[in-house]
This record gives structure tokens, C-alpha cells and sequence, in this order.
């Protein structure tokens, strides 16, 4: 049996998320049932983490065993073919058998969209609008707070507004960069780990701060705390993409 690696590419907007689910509406469950068809046996997909319903990817990164004698390209195309067109193979190729897309990952990168006023047709599904202004001077100012290792429970989520108790919440971010372009303003944030619902409850704490609604006393108080209060709020789905898994 081979390990392959492959990294794959979502529009999140028709999906459960990644992970399977008994309905069979995940991107996990699109892929596994291509692999069954291609290989005649079930075959068991394992991603560097999950998407929830609504999110997309640029470079998801997943890893099954199997065996195929014919390269890797073929092995990408004949993976690609039926598909949805909402999901790309981006690239297969053979990894070390002790390579494991979720527990060798070393960091992500994650990237959010908003749009100030009424985007169009084409950029409505990918982003979160919101009426104008945002001091973006403000949330950069907000966002110098957030880098580094700190315990992010304050801005996590496990299923209900808390994490989990006894769960591993502290983490280190990276960087934590805020854009302005135009209408468009782009929040992109690293680190070695991300909690659920993590990067949306930074993006939506930011566009707080950039309504005036927190300032940056606020995101120090809620960072120390370590507790989910109503103060942060979940920004959408649809604007956030998972940029990139990082491996050594």
C-alpha cells in the first residue's frame, strides 16, 4: 500500500463542511466515494483538519493508502473526474508512510474576506459585507494584541459558546494581518493551531473594534479572561478560506 498526499480545493458553499456525515453531503464523503468507484473498495480519507459548512479551501490537505501503479498525475485526474466542479484536485503525490495530513501539519494559514456596502453577484457568496466604516487603523492596532501564545479560549467555540472544559486552548498566532483595498478588507492569520471557530471569532472581534463597538482594552480583557462572552461575535462562513497547511 502507498501513502499519498494530495491537497484539494473547495467552494465550502454547497457542504456540510469536511468532515463526513451521515447524510454524505461533506467533502470528505464526495472524495471517499470517488476513491471507492476508482479503487472498487471503501477507502479511508484523512484530512489536516475540518471546514465547517460554508468554508472553503484553497489547499486542504488530505492522505489515504492504496494501491496505484500509474503515477501520481493519473492518479489526480482520475480522482477529479466526476467530482463535483466545486471541488479541485489540486495536486497528488506519493508521502512516507508515516506522513499523516492532520497530526505532521505544523501550522495553517487561514485568509477572511469582507466587503464594505454591496458587493456583487460574484463576490456575495465569498465574503461578508457590511456598511461602511471600518476603522481598519483600529483593528490593525486590535490585531497586534491577538499575536503571539496566548490562551485563546476567549475566542473559541466547541459546540455550544465555550470550549470544552479541560480542552488545550492556548495556541500561538503567527501573525495576524489586516488589509485594506478599496471596499475590500482582508484578514489573514497564521499559527501552529487554530480552535473551532477561532479565526471567525477573531475576524468578527475585529470588525467590532473597526465599528467602535470594542476597543483594544476590550481584546486585552477578553484575552486574559479566557472566557466566551457574547462580546465576540462569530463573523460568517462564507468569507473565511483555508489558505494553506504548513509541514516541514
Amino acid at each position: 500500500m502507498t501513502r499519498w498526499k494530495c491537497v484539494c480545493a473547495y467552494d465550502g458553499g454547497g457542504f456540510s463542511g469536511w468532515q463526513s456525515q451521515p447524510a454524505g453531503d461533506s467533502i470528505q464523503d464526495a472524495i471517499e466515494s470517488r476513491l471507492a468507484a476508482i479503487f472498487k473498495v471503501p477507502v479511508r480519507v484523512h484530512g489536516s483538519g475540518r471546514t465547517d459548512a460554508g468554508v472553503h479551501a484553497f489547499g486542504q490537505v488530505f492522505h489515504f493508502d492504496a494501491d496505484w501503479k500509474h503515477g501520481p498525475v493519473r492518479l489526480a485526474a482520475a480522482l477529479a473526474q466526476r467530482l463535483p466542479k466545486t471541488i479541485q484536485i489540486v495536486s497528488a503525490r506519493k508521502a512516507s508512510s508515516d506522513f499523516h495530513a492532520r497530526f505532521a501539519a505544523k501550522g495553517k494559514i487561514y485568509r477572511y474576506e469582507l466587503f464594505l456596502g454591496d458587493p456583487d453577484p460574484f463576490t456575495r457568496p465569498y465574503c461578508w459585507s457590511l456598511p461602511p466604516p471600518l476603522d481598519v487603523r483600529a483593528m490593525v492596532s486590535a490585531s497586534r494584541i491577538l499575536v503571539g501564545r496566548h490562551d485563546f479560549a476567549a475566542f473559541a467555540a466547541l459546540r455550544g459558546n465555550e470550549p470544552e472544559e479541560g480542552a488545550d486552548t492556548v495556541r500561538t498566532l503567527r501573525r495576524l494581518d489586516v488589509r485594506a483595498r478599496g471596499r475590500r478588507i482582508r484578514i489573514e492569520a497564521e499559527a501552529d493551531g487554530f480552535l473551532y471557530k477561532m479565526v471567525r471569532s477573531l475576524a468578527g472581534a475585529l470588525v467590532s473594534v473597526g465599528q467602535g463597538k470594542l476597543g483594544d482594552a476590550d481584546i486585552r480583557g477578553y484575552l486574559a479572561s479566557g472566557v466566551r462572552t457574547a462580546g465576540v461575535q462569530t463573523a460568517p462562513a462564507q468569507g473565511l478560506f483555508l489558505v494553506k497547511v504548513l509541514y516541514r
